[in-house]
């Protein structure tokens, strides 16, 4: 099964400092105050619920989202909610992208942030200690809420994408999971989660020239497979978009912006890739799809938040990127369907 949190990713290799603190039986710990301590290899809470029983029914307006704009596994579950058009009945806060010592933080002051809705907090951590106060584990995005039972459902992304498809299909009239396809979406969003989702992480926090240069070829290796994939299918999966197109295209989007320079993921730009580049503006171009990706937080998360890549700070001005260019992706099989 696929684990695919940032937190699992925002790190360096096996046995360097962690880049993130966490809560340790309900008490915060910075990444200082973790690294090299026992405490860091805790066996971390598990928020891993489903909805649709009878502890998290399916019901409209009961159920929150707590993201980060700029987190790539809280990106893919946004798109869900927007493709699925359920933002009136799902409603959703958005952390600081600058993730501090104390972590993922609500900043309403701040543009595209909001305020934390449900319990009043500053900080998501208070969010996992109210559903859990002993908890112990990484605070990260995003965070599906039961509002009625005041707990954490889920914190893992690629559940909660499964878990909102499955359960709104038929109300969105959109299908991004359909059952004749589960097997194949889910080995290929496997293959994605360890090819390219996580390859650029290993490029970008390698504390070796060759953990750096074998996550660099096996990045590169995988850009070119799912670039040749692309040439004559629209989508990933069969002929329709699907949960496995929206896994590539998040990390697709913040390539050339951060994986790039940020990570040393610079062999090829993503524009030299006729197929990836083309595939990344005609999702970027469906309804509700643009609204969501906001590259302004992406670029402060990423290049204010990692302090030992960046110690100045400074984010960069550009590049500037034209997802809204003509593609011609519609000319081949495949069906985006959404209205």
């Amino acid at each position: 099964m696929v684990t695919s949190h940032e937190s699992n990713a925002d790190r360096g290799s096996s046995g360097s400092k962690p880049q993130m603190g966490q809560l340790i039986d309900g008490t915060w710990r910075t990444a200082d105050e973790l690294d090299n301590t026992p405490e860091r290899e805790r066996e971390p809470t598990a928020f891993r619920a489903s909805l649709g029983t009878e502890a998290h029914p399916i019901e409209p307006d009961r159920y929150h989202l707590y993201v980060s704009r700029a987190c790539p596994w809280a990106h893919g579950v946004v798109l869900v909610r927007a493709l699925l058009d359920c933002e009136d009945t799902l409603s959703m806060d958005i952390v600081d992208p600058h993730r501090r010592t104390d972590g993922w933080e609500f900043t309403p002051e701040k543009s595209g942030c909001t305020s934390e809705s449900q319990i009043g907090a500053d900080y998501l951590r208070e969010l996992y200690t109210a559903a859990e106060p002993n908890y112990t584990g990484k605070v990260t995005v995003p965070v599906l809420w039961d509002t009625e039972n005041e707990t954490i459902v889920n914190n893992e992304s690629v559940e909660i994408m499964r878990q909102l498809a499955s359960s709104l299909a038929e109300t969105a009239g959109i299908d991004l999971y359909p059952s004749a396809l589960r097997t194949e979406i889910d080995t290929t969003i496997e293959d994605l989660y360890g090819a390219i989702n996580t390859a650029v992480y290993r490029a970008g926090f390698a504390d070796t020239q060759s953990a750096y240069e074998t996550a660099i070829a096996g990045l590169f290796e995988a850009l070119d497979r799912y670039d040749q994939r692309l040439a004559e299918q629209r989508f990933l999966v069969g002929q329709q978009l699907t949960l496995a197109d929206l896994r590539l295209f998040v990390t697709l989007v913040r390539f050339e912006a951060v994986y790039y320079t940020h990570f040393k993921c610079n062999r090829h730009r993503l524009v030299e890739y006729d197929h990836l580049w083309g595939f990344t503006r005609d999702l970027y171009q469906l309804p509700r799809v643009a609204g969501t990706v906001d590259m302004d937080h992406i670029k402060e998360h990423y290049f204010r938040s990692h302090p030992d890549i960046n110690p100045s700070g400074i984010v960069p001005v550009g590049p500037v990127q034209s997802f809204g260019t003509s593609h011609d992706r519609e000319s081949l099989d495949g069906i985006a369907a959404i209205r």
